[in-house]
């Protein structure tokens, strides 16, 4: 089975450049890597992907700025194998992330979405572990080896804390061309996707084995909407609405999990010092709203 790679791109033609050589580099070779260019202003990185000169590299760019929602859409449409990826563009593979990816999928044959074993770098490229994710990994399902969940326990864990890493997963394409990433949620659509599945029945399979490096760094769409605010207005809308169909379904913890979104206000405080020094009256005053549950 060739997995699809898909990558929309917006950013650091440096850290394009190791994303794009760590696919070149892994040592399965039967991967798929569709490049779409959300119309970056620099054509260098399009010049250069095109260089390569392999056939399993496509490039297309945009011919308009679709933002990420609706470009992760487009990729969603361009996809031809059962199961693919989103990866982030300034992200990395490490050489085993096809294999590990393919032998999940072979374990795991009806599974949604997969989670491999995830580490951390920053701008740079060196290990990072930062506090937000300590946090997260607290809330994470205890467990060993690949193993698979499903139903309110992952939807609850989940709404705690999303310990997910969104550029790492491996999607079952019909699932997400069948739900479509909302266009309303720049930051937290991952998280939407995940919750739509896993209420239609859907399962997701949770791996160790370490095979995907993820930046986290102050360019990236969360960082920049942390401060202003705007990604925990999204936030919000999102719990709300799990609080609603999680009391539907009779998911009682999970619906007292959105309802208390504890981590997220947590994590609202720690922008709150950055607000302060930027000035930002709004965004000092949608974080305290965030903050006191509002």
């Amino acid at each position: 089975m060739t997995l699809d790679i898909m990558m929309p791109f917006y950013g650091r033609f440096d850290h394009f450049q190791q994303a794009v050589e760590s696919v070149l580099a892994q040592s399965d070779p039967d991967w798929r890597l569709t490049i779409v260019d959300d119309v970056y202003p620099d054509l260098a990185p399009g010049e250069w992907a095109k260089s390569l000169g392999d056939e399993r590299i496509t490039y297309i760019r945009n011919d308009e700025n679709l933002r990420p929602s609706r470009n992760y859409r487009k990729c969603v449409s361009l996809m031809k194998s059962d199961f693919a990826t989103l990866m982030g563009c300034d992200d990395i593979l490490l050489p085993n992330y096809v294999r590990r990816v393919k032998e999940l999928i072979a374990e795991f044959p009806d599974a949604a979405i997969i989670q491999p074993g995830v580490g951390l770098i920053d701008g740079n490229g060196r290990p990072s572990f930062p506090l937000a994710d300590r946090v997260k990994g607290w809330y994470r399902i205890r467990g060993t080896g690949a193993r698979k969940y499903s139903g309110e326990t992952l939807a609850a864990s989940l709404l705690r804390a999303n310990w997910t890493y969104f550029p790492s997963l491996v999607w079952r394409a019909s699932e997400v061309a069948r739900h479509g990433f909302r266009v309303d949620l720049d930051v937290v659509q991952d998280l939407a996707m995940i919750l739509e599945i896993t209420k239609n029945g859907g399962s997701l399979v949770l791996d160790d084995e370490e095979c995907f490096s993820y930046r986290r760094h102050a360019e990236s769409v969360s960082a920049v909407t942390g401060p202003d605010g705007s990604k925990f207005a999204q936030e919000r809308t999102l719990f709300s609405e799990a609080v609603e169909d999680c009391t539907t379904l009779g998911w009682t913890r999970a619906a007292r999990a959105a309802r208390l979104h504890l981590t997220s206000r947590l994590n609202a405080l720690t922008e709150f010092p950055a607000a302060m020094r930027s000035g930002n009256a709004r965004g000092r005053r949608a974080l305290v709203r965030h903050i006191f549950g509002r």
